[in-house]
Order: structure tokens, then C-alpha cells, then sequence
């Protein structure tokens, strides 16, 4: 299995991005997916997740509202639109999915497969 984020970048408050993750090995359609993001100096957290179905989605509370997890089954691609961003989003955003597929979990230790990460910085 292969993840691959993409989309981050340096942006101002209240800047908009989209992160994608694409992924080989495993086929959206069939497989819960999710994002995570890591602070410097923080442990790593729950950001969106998406169930199999797309039927399911849970956000942290601090991004209700703000950023939209989405996928393309047909492209095996998963997005996350960021809007009204914050310095406090600033992190690395890493997309993930569990060996068990179905599972809809929000904590990071029922995923097995991460990809590399891409960076969000957003200054004040």
C-alpha cells in the first residue's frame, strides 16, 4: 500500500488549500480513509475521516465547519478542503487507512497504512 499527500503549502489566515492523497494497494471504495495532522511538538491527531461508503464522516470539533474530506473513487484519491485556516492548523497532514478497512476510527493507532505527509503552514 502507497499513500501519497500532496496540496500543502505556506498561506495566510484565512487562506484556503486542498490536500489530496493518492493511493495504490488499496482501493478507496472499499477501505475507510482519513487525515491526520502532527504540530511541532505535538503528538499527532485526529483531523476527518470518511467511511468506505462516503456515508460516514466525523470531524474534530476544532475544524468543524472549516475543512471537507472527500474522495474520487474514480481516481482512488481522497481530498481535504481547508478553508478559514489558522496558524493553529499549522502541521504536517497525513492521510491514512486501516488494515481493517471498514472500521471508522479517530485515533491513530487503528490505522496501518500513512503516507509520507505534506507540510501546512499558515502564518498570522
Amino acid at each position: 500500500v502507497r499513500l501519497q499527500a500532496c496540496g500543502g503549502g505556506l498561506v495566510q489566515a484565512g487562506d484556503s488549500l486542498r490536500l489530496s492523497c493518492a493511493a495504490s494497494g488499496v482501493t478507496f471504495s472499499t477501505y475507510t480513509t482519513a487525515w491526520f495532522r502532527q504540530a511541532p511538538g505535538k503528538e499527532r491527531e485526529f483531523v476527518a475521516v470518511i467511511s468506505w461508503s462516503g456515508l460516514s464522516i466525523v470531524y474534530t470539533d476544532s475544524v468543524k465547519g472549516r475543512f471537507t474530506i472527500s474522495k474520487d473513487n474514480a481516481k482512488n484519491t481522497m481530498y481535504l478542503q481547508m478553508n478559514s485556516l489558522k496558524p493553529e492548523d499549522t502541521a504536517v497532514y497525513y492521510c491514512a487507512v486501516p488494515k481493517a478497512g471498514r472500521v471508522v476510527a479517530i485515533t491513530a493507532g487503528q490505522y496501518d497504512y500513512w503516507g509520507k505527509g505534506t507540510l501546512v503552514t499558515v502564518s498570522s
